[in-house]
């Protein structure tokens, strides 16, 4: 897949995914390469948490809006399949970008083709095509846009029906 491609040329030692949900993707990434030496799976609860998921996934409740990590812990943070279901993406990206050392991954369904898709399989037709919980419809351009407000675009993959992006954080420390 494109996130797991984009992980890899991250080449990680340290990893947080902010929104985990059950830790599949956390699981996927570990399994699939050079384990890094700590990769931390946060999520608001962890209800859900997948009993099988490998066990060197350290997993926390944390909120993307105040994530409990010092500013560049993580060589690497995932934030996948998060920001369409957030009221404030925006704040969510900044604090994501606070706690990235070297790289932020991003993912969001690609607007209006994910309706489109959805409705074209007999899914959520009452409500057009939308996905329960997605409040915020990225276009690609949309998710770009975002993503450039608080990092340096290094890469974007397509895989229909996603944008999938991949930069670098951008300092945002002003001298005194």
């Amino acid at each position: 897949s494109s996130v797991t491609e984009l992980y890899r040329f991250a080449e990680p030692n340290t990893v947080l995914e902010v929104g985990c949900g059950e830790g599949k993707l956390a699981d996927h990434l570990v399994r699939s390469g050079t384990p890094p030496s700590r990769f931390v799976a946060t999520d608001l609860s962890l209800e859900q948490q997948d009993p099988d998921a490998h066990a060197m996934i350290e997993f926390a409740e944390a909120s993307v809006y105040d994530l409990p990590f010092e500013s560049g812990s993580f060589d690497l943070v995932l934030c996948c399949e998060v920001l369409e279901h957030l009221e404030h993406p925006r704040p969510a990206l900044g604090e994501v970008a606070r706690v990235a050392r070297n790289f932020v991954l991003l993912s969001t369904p690609w607007e209006p083709v994910w309706r489109a898709m959805n409705m074209a399989r007999g899914k959520y037709l009452r409500q057009l095509g939308n996905t329960p919980g997605h409040i915020q419809h990225f276009g690609r351009r949309d998710l770009i846009t975002l993503a450039e407000s608080r990092l340096d675009v290094l890469r974007v993959r397509k895989p229909l029906p996603w944008t999938v992006v991949l930069g670098r954080p951008r300092s945002t420390a002003t001298s005194s």
